[in-house]
Order: C-alpha cells, then sequence, then structure tokens
C-alpha cells in the first residue's frame, strides 16, 4: 500500500473538475472501496488521519475536494443538494471506469457532506453499498430557521481573509486542545495561503451560501424510508444540552424509519469527530465493515 496519498483530478459532467486523494489502490487493498466526502467550507485533507487508518486496515481510500472547495474548481452554480449528489455520482462512474473494484464503495460524509451521502444513498443506491453519514445526515436547517434570510444571517461564516497563518493557526490549535498536528493541518488546507503570509478561504462567500441554501432546502426525513442501504450514523455530542437532546430525537426517527440504520455515538466529542479521534473513528467504520453490517 501507498505510504502517502496521490492526488488528481476526475472532471465532472459540466467540465468541474475535482480533486481527488488516494491513499490506497484497490489493486493494493483486501478490503473495500471507500470514498470520504468532507463538509461545508472543509477539504479533502481534514480526512487525513482516518483515511490513513482506513488504509492501514486493508481499504482502498479517496477523498474528495468538492466543488468550491480546496483546490477543486470553483464554479458558480451546481450547489443545490441534488446537484451535488449528481457530482458524486459522477466521481462514482469515473472510478469505476478505472477498475470495476470501485464499483459499490462504501461513502462517507461529514456534516454536509452527511446530508449528501444521505441523497447519494436515495438517488443512486444501487451504485453504493451503504453509507456512513458523521455528525450529519440529519441536518435540516429550515426546522431551526424557518426563513432562509434568517438562516443565512445567522450561519454565514465569519470573514477571515486577511488574517495571518500563523494567527489563524494558533487560534485552530487553541480551539481543539486534543487534536493531533495532522488534524490541524487539514483545518489549515481550507485557506489558501497568500506571499504575504495572509490566507483567504478556498470556498468564497457567495459559493458559501449557495451550499449553505442547498442545505436549507434539504429534508433527509423525507427520504429514510425510501432508502435501501445500510446507513450508520456516528453523531458527536457534547453532554444533554438542547442540541444534542434534538440530534438523539432525529436519528430516533431516522433508524425506525430507515430498512438499515444505526447509530454509535461519540461522546463528548467535536463536530469534526473523525479528525479529532482518527483511530476510534476508523475502528468503527472498519468494525461494521467486518461485522457485515454493509454486506
Amino acid at each position: 500500500m501507498t505510504s502517502e496519498p496521490t492526488s488528481s483530478h476526475i472532471q465532472l459532467r459540466d467540465g468541474t473538475r475535482v480533486r481527488f486523494i488516494e491513499w490506497a489502490s484497490v489493486n493494493e487493498s483486501p478490503g473495500i472501496p471507500i470514498l470520504l466526502i468532507h463538509g461545508l467550507a472543509s477539504n479533502a485533507r481534514l480526512w487525513d488521519g482516518p483515511a490513513r487508518c482506513l488504509t492501514q486496515m486493508g481499504h482502498a481510500v479517496i477523498a474528495i475536494d468538492q466543488r468550491g472547495h480546496g483546490l477543486s474548481d470553483k464554479p458558480d452554480s451546481g450547489y443545490g443538494m441534488s446537484d451535488i449528489a449528481a457530482d458524486v455520482a459522477d466521481i462514482l462512474t469515473a472510478l469505476e471506469s478505472r477498475h470495476r473494484k470501485w464499483a459499490r464503495p462504501l461513502i462517507v460524509g461529514q456534516s454536509w457532506g452527511g446530508n449528501v451521502v444521505i441523497e447519494v444513498a436515495h438517488q443512486f443506491g444501487d451504485r453504493i453499498r451503504g453509507v456512513v453519514a458523521v455528525d450529519g445526515g440529519t441536518i435540516e436547517l429550515s426546522e431551526a430557521f424557518p426563513e432562509w434570510e434568517e438562516c443565512k444571517r445567522t450561519l454565514s461564516p465569519p470573514a477571515l481573509a486577511g488574517m495571518s497563518y500563523a494567527k489563524l493557526r494558533s487560534y485552530i490549535r487553541g480551539a481543539h486542545h486534543d487534536w493531533s498536528e495532522e488534524a490541524i493541518d487539514g483545518q489549515m488546507y481550507n485557506f489558501e495561503r497568500l506571499p504575504d503570509d495572509t490566507i483567504r478561504p478556498y470556498l468564497t462567500l457567495d459559493r458559501h451560501l449557495k451550499v449553505l441554501l442547498g442545505l436549507w432546502e434539504h429534508k433527509p426525513s423525507s427520504l429514510w424510508a425510501e432508502i435501501d442501504v445500510p446507513v450508520l450514523f456516528t453523531p458527536a455530542s457534547r453532554g444533554n444540552d438542547e442540541h444534542t437532546t434534538t440530534k438523539r430525537a432525529q436519528l430516533q426517527l431516522a433508524v425506525s424509519t430507515l430498512a438499515h440504520g444505526k447509530v454509535e455515538w461519540f461522546e463528548p466529542a467535536d463536530h469534526d469527530l473523525h479528525a479529532q479521534f482518527p483511530d476510534r473513528f476508523a475502528a468503527v467504520v472498519n468494525d461494521a465493515i467486518t461485522s457485515g453490517f454493509f454486506s
């Protein structure tokens, strides 16, 4: 297996080029193929820790930068949930054309990416063996924000462009004392480092809001009854706060509605629990694979 990942691009149906990082080829991997999909304003490199662990467990692993993010192209359109799910289907087609063993991979998505993989399971369930939704897959922003303008006003990202690289890294380190340097590096890859040592987010504000609108419009609870592939949720909890209580109710409904649903809580954990606990997260995914949950 490869010790370090390789980077390349896949062209989507509209000409957009999506960067992907391949940790191990399917020829070198006795396990199953796994596609990793990041959350809003994130990037493929935040998966470095769990990707390395899953590769060591024998799986073929690829992580992508979604359109508008990281080192992928940044078109002005295509950010609705159905469009993003179609991007994933295009990526699956491209990977299958490279090697037949990439047929029916496990797809894993975090936060917004968790909702993306639920949408993929609904639209393209015959193309995959199952999904893992990492602190996502149940997000319904319109429940908390009935009006889009309220959601936009409340959840717009902070203005970080122009901040020094060192200051931002120090801020992230201070907010995540138990993260590895690899995970901190992964967060820093959300930003372009400019010659004057300041940063600029790869995801522009206008595209961020287009993604957010697509998430606000998404209703995963309306899809669960029509999803046949297994779904593993790995939610994060900080305790018995109102947000976690709501999340528990959503997950209980999801598992009772899905044909094959399961929940593995991470408590206490950050929203980016895959970066916080890469070994543990990879072990949970691998256990679900080896136990036959995704058969």
